[in-house]
């Protein structure tokens, strides 16, 4: 019985992780991993808070506690890199980020001595890189994922410059960032641990915005310039590394420099053929077959195996290969013209992509849509109204979860379009509704029929 009762708050954590979209799947060695970066009771505790950010005063209403006692809780756990603190106009929040990307990263972005590192490593070397659950229900649950790829700039032509969107660019993340904080790619410093490592650099995971001031607030990143971190996403693309960050537009918060043999996204396409496991860029690598002299450079770069060596099918020399790519499997990343002897757009160039690629307005945008592909949109309505600060919000949402399955698929879609898109803004321009109603006031609502049914 007392073993039981050691691992309910273990337990009750595990499924209030789950709550999100991208969630953890229940396992021995997930609760091994969190009975290493939190205690018991801390678990049971966490358990309770909603998805939502969140005040002390809100955690001590949830806990029955003083907000003095609340404080004594969360402060120490945004301390060991498990919650976010973030400061908003004067207000500090706090944030159960979810385990990736979010806290399992936080835990091995700096050299630690308050818990085993080694142990810690192997134990997500197991979980995330054995075990195929958690790998599954992060990069397969839905159309949507939580990793996009940023393309090289370096290799684009005059005119693909001016092709590329501004949130397309690493480097515009980087000029718009509030605050910027470098630390240690969790990946190659668990794959160290477990003598899997390779030879990349590991002081390179950028964070943005609130995440990185909170992160550098409790020293799991360094705080840098911006000429720092643009040194840093310079130093990645000679290493042949893979840019990905937020899939979303605005507000992005980390961009990984990633290898073929570390990152946990780049495995998933390698190992288990999960080719959506991140977003692709817009463009597609693609190979003049009279340029190219088969060197094979290309080839070795490339992180997720798209690119490959084939007979050039030439009569005068039988021998002669070529590079091939593979649309299916490639990411656009530009990787693989940096590699080439040739020079960017001889031998090899980016291409536009025949289909349209679809990135979400921001977080709330991304949440929403992951929660619908994956049938949890009930946990961000109704926990703690996490979307849903006006009655117009959840009454759409709720039509939405009352559909049938095959409606419910096109809504999904629908969402994808500019519909979500206009409805966030719309509750970013008016976070005050409810207060407008208390004293008398309607706010004007978006010109949508479903909005006005449910408000009608």
């Amino acid at each position: 019985m007392a073993h039981l009762a050691t691992r309910s708050g273990y337990q009750d954590l595990v499924a209030r992780l789950n709550r999100f979209p991208q969630g953890a799947p229940p396992s021995r060695l997930l609760d091994r991993i969190l009975s290493l970066l939190v205690s018991e009771r801390e678990a049971g505790l966490v358990a309770l808070l909603p998805i939502a950010p969140f005040t002390a005063n809100k955690a001590a209403q949830r806990w029955k506690m003083t907000e003095a006692e609340a404080l004594a809780v969360l402060e120490p756990l945004a301390a060991r890199g498990f919650l976010l603190d973030m400061e908003d106009r004067g207000q500090r929040d706090f944030v159960l980020p979810p385990p990736m990307a979010g806290f399992f990263e936080f835990s091995m972005m700096r050299v630690r001595h308050d818990i085993d590192q080694k142990e810690l490593a192997s134990l997500f070397y197991e979980y995330l890189n054995v075990e195929e659950d958690f790998i599954k229900a992060l990069f397969t649950g839905g159309e949507t994922g939580i990793g996009r790829v940023f393309v090289n700039e370096g290799v684009l032509s005059g005119e693909e410059s001016l092709r590329i969107l501004d949130h397309e660019k690493a480097s515009k993340v980087v000029a718009t960032a509030s605050s910027i904080g470098v630390g240690v790619c969790y990946c190659r410093h668990k794959m160290e641990h477990v003598g899997r490592a390779c030879r990349a650099p590991q002081d390179v995971c950028l964070t943005f915005n609130g995440v990185a001031a909170s992160l550098t607030k409790h020293g799991f990143a360094r705080s840098i310039s911006r000429p720092e971190a643009l040194d840093v996403l310079a130093r990645c693309r000679e290493e042949g590394l893979v840019q990905i960050g937020d899939n979303f537009r605005e507000g992005v918060s980390f961009i990984c420099n990633c290898c073929g043999c570390c990152c946990e996204a780049m495995l998933a396409v390698r190992r288990f053929g999960l080719l959506t496991a991140v977003h692709t860029t817009r463009f597609l690598a693609e190979v003049s077959a009279e340029a190219c002299d088969g060197c094979g450079k290309c080839v070795d770069a490339c992180p997720v195996e798209a690119a490959l060596l084939v007979s050039a099918c030439d009569p005068l020399r039988p021998r002669r290969r070529v590079a091939r790519v593979d649309a299916e499997r490639c990411l656009g990343c530009g990787v693989c013209l940096a590699a080439c002897p040739r020079g960017p757009g001889q031998a090899l160039r980016l291409a536009e992509r025949g289909e349209r690629i679809l990135t979400p307005l921001n977080s709330v945008h991304r949440a929403v849509l992951m929660a619908v592909e994956r049938g949890k949109l009930q946990d961000l309505i109704f926990d703690n109204r996490a979307l849903a600060s006006h009655r117009a919000m959840a009454a759409i949402l709720g039509a939405i979860l009352c559909l049938p399955p095959v409606k419910r698929a096109m809504a999904s879609r629908q969402m994808k379009s500019v519909y979500l898109e206009r409805l966030i803004r719309w509750r970013e321009k008016n976070e005050g509704v409810e207060r407008d109603r208390e004293n008398g006031q309607r706010p004007d609502l978006p010109e949508t029929g479903l909005t006005q049914e449910a408000n009608g």
